[in-house]
């Protein structure tokens, strides 16, 4: 399964979700693509109030901060 997980620069929220999105059952079989939304001017219109953000490729649905390893498990599924 493909995420793509919104960050910026700097972002300690964006760390933490790192640590939270790691713990999963499943990470092993994800692939994850970072992608700094301030190298795109609507991407950082669009989700700057809002990273990290991560959005399954598949489905378009999208869970925002603040979430936990529980919620990325319910979330993957």
């Amino acid at each position: 399964m493909k995420i793509v997980f919104y960050t910026g620069p700097q972002c300690s929220l964006c760390d933490l979700a790192d640590v939270e999105l790691a713990k999963t059952s499943v990470f092993s079989s994800l692939t994850v693509e970072k992608v700094n939304i301030r190298d795109s001017t609507d991407l950082y219109h669009y989700y700057g109030a809002r990273i990290p953000v991560l959005k399954r490729e598949d489905t378009n649905k999208e869970i925002g901060w603040p979430f936990d390893s529980a919620d990325l498990e319910a979330f993957l599924q």
